[in-house]
């Protein structure tokens, strides 16, 4: 063991129970402390970096920081014999369940290295080291640490359960308990206000039940409950609130139990909680991995044959990110790694978006990590696939929905992702999401005087409503007649009637409006609209849509702006389209049909303030997802105000993305001083030109751009690509899997599942995604 005076004097710090420590794989690539090397963990800043001898990470990191000394960290599973120590299992009765610890599974070995000293091995029970290294083995990860973070903002408390008024103690007895109503002896709820057992309702929980919990409330008012079999010693449990009709948390739980003669203390959990369940139903839609005579589809390894490991309600990501990998622009921009971009990063590999979806194309697309996992009879297991938590973690950062552990929508998940990569790459020149640009026309012409109107916006995506006809499903099921991919994009350019006060006619009459396309992208994404509200609640409709897999021919639904023979309709009297000569601007004919839907006003230009003014559908998607805002029915700070109280930090902030002050105080100006907004605001309005005498100048009306992006001069010729389809009810549970075109076969990708798919299938997919011709 070489002597190394860096030991004396590298200045190293134990970290806090908050810092940031990456040992569970290398934050540029996915090697671990699995591989025969280990991981190397900087004890300066406790990056993670491989040490593959073709790509060793951990040195490129100690030539960029200087910082010498690193753990190297390597772990070996220990086999399952020994870890049962090699006796039987106990017969299972009704035990407790306690979750594996890493510490179980694995045998690990460290030792430190000084870079500065040629990669020598050092004492590691010199000066500080023993306190850092044992701070960092005995820490969290950064992966589990926002894992942990995202499973705990799903939960939280509620004043039902802060004000809870509890009646008078009794004893509950919950050995051989059952509910008050009926025989039922699992999935009962003990009411913490007066302690009846009411058995749960069937769908929670996957048991059986028959909802006299929910009974029990209806008919005492009692809102809060507790699921016997999920209280833990410290204090938690699945605890719901009826009032707010979600789980909840309980700071005061073993307080409330105690009412009723329960110890916190001496319980163990013996069920699975609502969150294991959940996620364990999300992951059992499985689609089917055999063929017609029972045989498993064919295996996949290598170079674009590697899976995603299932984090948790996470398939709508992996879904999306094989589908975006197959593409030409993202494998070009994002793989192999830009090692100039390493080397002059400045910020910490796993906060930086080039870094992580570098990192993501080299796990998908170089084949490292698709390698079979062979089981204890020598038959081939599928592979391990990689697991995104970090960058899971950094594109959901911020966000309400996607930084949770929730099942999301995979459509907006594609959006959001392209909206942030577009963002990150403004200043570079290098943005692969413009292979999704296109402009979309709208002509809109009142049925009195006949005058029209053209505007186009820019756009990424096609959103387009799935005609559904019914018809008899085997044994009364639900059942809808096929429809062709060319019937759902007539229906989508075919004319709307409107109601329309015509600025010609000076009075409410009606038009019809239109949607086709300027220009084609490169890629063209289309989204099939398969979930519509009934009563406030989504619901799938699985029509069938036969898809062309040959060239598919658009030019028949290319716009070609206003012709010679045409009238223009004057412009909106000022105040007309946004309701407020000094607010923002809002489509007139959307903000008119959410109203005669019944939403307020407010609310109605809220959501076309914050969906860019891409139509009442969008909109009123938006609505529903946000009903329960606090702010919902706050007024809309006017653009006066709020362009003079523009901050600088604000300004500064969007200058830092490449915008000029006076786009940045535009944007700021256009959408009430909200920073989100305006961010979107900038991106959806690109071209729109600023007065250079007057830095709040007139903006285009809602929808126009001066600009058509995507390629006008080229057909609208194109061959599908990848589909991503979806099992399940509805878009709050199910699963996501993503079908990719190799050459004349359908490639699987379900999870950490890759296999040739005989029988793809194409008429169920949720997005179709299209390559150009």
């Amino acid at each position: 063991m070489a002597a190394c005076p860096h030991i004396s004097s590298v200045r190293l710090s134990v970290p806090s129970h908050t810092a940031q420590i990456y040992k569970d794989e290398c934050t540029i690539c996915f090697d671990s402390p699995d591989n025969e090397t280990g991981l190397d963990v900087c004890l300066s800043c406790f990056n993670g970096g491989c040490t593959d001898p073709d790509r060793y990470h951990a040195i490129q990191h100690y030539t960029k920081t200087g910082h010498p000394l690193a753990l190297n960290i390597k772990r070996v599973k220990i086999p399952k014999d020994v870890r049962d120590g090699n006796e039987p299992p106990q017969k299972i009765t009704k035990i407790a369940i306690v979750p594996e610890n890493d510490a179980d599974l694995y045998e690990y070995f460290t030792q430190v290295k000084c870079y500065e000293c040629g990669g020598v091995e050092v004492d590691k029970t010199a000066g500080e080291i023993p306190k850092v290294v044992e701070a960092i083995m005995t820490s969290l990860s950064a992966s589990r640490q926002s894992e942990i973070k995202a499973w705990e903002e799903e939960i939280v408390s509620c004043d039902h359960i802060r004000n809870l008024q509890q009646g008078a103690e009794k004893v509950v007895a919950a050995e051989n308990a059952h509910c008050g109503n009926c025989e039922l002896n699992e999935n009962l709820w003990l009411c913490l206000v007066c302690g009846n057992l009411g058995c749960g309702r069937q769908q929670y929980g996957g048991t059986g039940g028959n909802g006299h919990g929910l009974a029990h409330f209806d008919a005492t008012g009692h809102g809060v409950a507790c699921k016997l079999g999920t209280i833990t010693p410290e204090g938690t449990a699945d605890i719901y609130c009826y009032h707010c009709n979600e789980e909840r948390s309980d700071d005061q739980l073993g307080m409330h139990l105690a009412r009723f003669g329960i110890k916190v203390e001496t319980q163990q959990k013996t069920i699975k909680s609502l969150t294991e369940l959940s996620l364990e139903q999300n992951q059992s839609f499985n689609f089917n991995m055999f063929t017609e005579d029972g045989k498993a589809f064919e295996p996949l390894f290598g170079p674009e044959y590697t899976g995603f490991k299932n984090l948790g309600n996470s398939c709508y990501m992996a879904s999306v990110l094989q589908s975006v990998f197959n593409l030409p622009a993202f494998v070009s921009r994002y793989f192999p790694v830009d090692l100039e971009h390493l080397q002059t990063c400045s910020q910490e590999p796993g906060k930086c978006l080039q870094c992580q979806l570098a990192k993501v194309a080299d796990g998908l697309l170089s084949g490292r990590y698709s390698t079979p996992v062979i089981s204890e009879s020598g038959e081939v297991q599928g592979q391990d696939g990689i697991a995104p938590g970090m960058f899971k973690s950094l594109i959901g950062r911020g966000h309400p929905e996607f930084s949770t552990m929730r099942q999301q929508d995979s459509f907006e998940f594609f959006q959001h992702l392209i909206k942030i990569i577009s963002q990150n790459e403004r200043t570079t020149g290098r943005d692969p999401t413009k292979t999704f640009e296109f402009s979309n026309e709208q002509r809109l012409q009142c049925n009195k005087c006949k005058k029209v109107r053209y505007s186009r916006d820019n756009t990424t995506a096609l959103s387009i409503v799935v005609p559904a006809t019914k018809k008899a499903g085997p044994e009364g099921e639900e059942a809808y007649e096929s429809v062709t991919l060319e019937q759902c994009l007539d229906a989508y350019v075919a004319a709307e009637f409107l109601p329309y006060n015509c600025p010609n006619c000076k009075e409410s009459t009606t038009a019809n409006k239109t949607n086709r396309f300027s220009s084609f992208p490169e890629v063209l994404v289309i989204n099939m609209r398969r979930f519509e509200y009934q009563n406030w609640v989504p619901r799938k409709i699985a029509v069938p849509i036969v898809v062309n897999e040959g060239l598919i021919d658009l030019e028949k639904y290319r716009g070609h702006g206003q012709q010679p023979d045409e009238e223009s309709l004057p412009e909106d009297a000022p105040g007309t389209s946004s309701g407020n000569s000094d607010g923002p601007t809002f489509d007139q004919v959307a903000l008119e049909q959410l109203q005669m839907m019944g939403f307020p006003l407010i609310r109605c230009q809220k959501a076309l303030l914050a969906t860019g003014n891409q139509g009442s559908e969008v909109a009123m998607d938006w609505l529903i997802q946000h009903m329960e805002d606090p702010d919902i029915d706050d007024p809309i700070v006017s653009e006066t105000s709020s362009a003079s109280n523009a901050s600088p930090e604000q300004i500064a902030q969007l200058a830092d993305m490449g915008f000029t002050d006076k786009q940045a105080k535009k944007a700021l100006k256009e959408t009430g001083g909200n920073m989100e907004r305006a961010v979107e605001w900038l991106f959806s309005h690109m071209d729109t030109p600023i007065n250079d005498d007057e830095e709040e100048g007139a903006a285009p009306a809602a929808g126009q751009t001066q600009t058509i992006t995507g390629d006008a001069t080229k057909k609208g010729h194109y061959r599908l690509a990848s589909f991503i389809s979806h099992k399940g009810p509805s878009v709050h549970c199910g699963h996501y899997v993503s079908h990719i075109k190799k050459g004349d076969q359908w490639v699987l990708f379900n999870d950490n599942k890759v296999v040739v798919d005989p029988k793809a299938p194409v008429g169920d997919a949720y997005m179709y995604i299209f390559k150009r011709e």
